[in-house]
């Protein structure tokens, strides 16, 4: 059992560098964040559609 520790810690520095998840996360929040920012748009001008209706 002690023999397999080097191997589990290059095993673990290994996949540290290979995998960038980090990348897949930020892409997924900038999609989010432009997803969000035109329903809130949208939903503005709706308000400002319906407020204009009514105002008439």
């Amino acid at each position: 059992m002690k023999n397999i520790r080097p191997y589990l810690m290059t095993l673990l520095v290994l996949l540290t560098f290979t995998m960038s998840s980090c990348e897949v996360v930020g892409d997924i929040f900038e999609a989010g964040m432009w997803t969000a920012l035109i329903v809130i748009v949208l939903v503005i001008l709706l308000i400002v559609w319906i407020f204009r209706k009514f105002t008439r």
